[in-house]
C-alpha cells in the first residue's frame, strides 16, 4: 500500500503540460481547485470529469500511475460514500432499512463527493507534481511569492522548504515500507489486535524512521553546503522562466471550464447538489 502513494513524485516527459511555466501551473492549479467546488449539479460534474480526463491524456503520464495514486484513498472514498448514502436526507426514498433510510439524493451526493475527492487529487497531481520537476516548482513558487520580499519575508527559504518537503514524501514512504518489512521479518504484527495494540506496534517503526529522516536532512544540508549553497541572495538560475502562448491557453482553458460550470449550474436542469 505504501508503494502505491505517488504524491510528490515527478514523471519526466515532454508533453504540453510538462513544457508549461511552473508559475502558471501553480496559478491554474489553484483555479482548478476552486472550479471543483463550484460544481453544483450532475451536468457540471460531468464536464469536470471530462476536462480532468483530457488533462490526464495530454500529460502523457501512464494511466496506471493515476490508479496507484487513487488506491490509498479507497478507505476514505468508501467511508465518505457509505456515510452520505445512509445519513443524507432527501425527497425520493429508495429503501427503508428500519434503522436508516436511503434516498436518491443521498446516493447521488455520495457519488459526486467521491468524484470531487478524486478530481482534486488527480487535477493537482497532473498540473503540478507529476509534470513539474522539484527545481522548477521551487523557482515558480519563489517567483510568485517574490513581492513578499518587500516585507522582509524569507521567500526563497520558504519555497525551498516546501519543495524539499514535497520531494521527500516518496523517499520517506519507501523508507517506512522497508522498516515495516524488516520488523515483520522479526515477528512484528501490524494488522491484528485493537487500535491501541496496533498503535503500539508502530513504535518500533517510528523511531528508526525519525532517525533516518534526521540523518537524511543532515546529509542534504552537508551536500548543499559543499556545493556552496547560500540561499537566494545573489543566486542565478540556469533556466529563465518565460511565459508563452501555451501558458495563457492553459489559463483560459481553466477559466472557460469554471465559466461553463457556472452556466450549467444556472441554466441546465438537474438535481442540484
Amino acid at each position: 500500500m505504501l508503494k502505491d502513494i505517488t504524491l510528490g513524485q515527478y514523471f519526466p516527459g515532454n508533453s504540453v503540460l510538462h513544457r508549461r511555466d511552473p508559475r502558471m501551473k501553480i496559478l491554474v492549479s489553484v483555479l482548478y481547485i476552486v472550479t471543483v467546488f463550484l460544481c453544483g449539479n450532475l451536468w457540471s460534474y460531468g464536464l469536470l470529469v471530462a476536462a480532468t480526463l483530457g488533462m490526464m491524456l495530454v500529460s502523457g503520464v501512464p494511466l496506471k500511475v493515476y490508479l496507484k495514486g487513487i488506491k490509498p484513498l479507497m478507505f476514505i472514498l468508501a467511508f465518505t460514500t457509505v456515510y452520505n448514502v445512509f445519513f443524507h436526507d432527501g425527497d425520493t426514498l429508495l429503501a427503508d432499512l428500519g434503522v436508516v433510510e436511503i434516498y436518491l439524493e443521498g446516493l447521488l451526493f455520495a457519488v459526486v463527493m467521491a468524484v470531487r475527492i478524486v478530481a482534486l487529487l488527480i487535477g493537482a497531481s497532473v498540473l503540478l507534481t507529476y509534470t513539474t520537476s522539484p527545481i522548477m516548482l521551487t523557482d515558480g513558487l519563489e517567483r510568485l511569492l517574490s513581492p513578499l520580499k518587500v516585507f522582509k519575508l524569507p521567500v526563497h527559504e520558504f519555497a525551498m522548504m516546501m519543495t524539499i518537503a514535497l520531494r521527500f514524501i516518496p523517499t520517506l514512504i519507501e523508507e517506512t515500507d522497508k522498516i515495516m518489512n524488516a520488523q515483520k521479518a522479526r515477528g512484528a504484527d501490524f494488522s491484528s489486535g485493537g487500535l491501541i495494540k496496533r498503535a503500539k506496534a508502530f513504535i518500533p517503526v517510528l523511531i528508526p524512521l525519525f532517525i533516518s529522516a534526521f540523518r537524511r536532512a543532515g546529509d542534504l544540508a552537508v551536500a548543499m553546503e559543499c556545493r556552496c549553497y547560500r540561499g537566494g541572495s545573489g543566486r542565478t538560475r540556469m533556466t529563465k522562466l518565460t511565459l508563452g502562448i501555451g501558458d495563457f491557453v492553459l489559463l483560459l482553458f481553466v477559466i472557460a471550464l469554471g465559466a461553463a460550470i457556472l452556466c450549467m449550474n444556472r441554466f441546465l436542469p438537474g438535481i442540484h447538489l
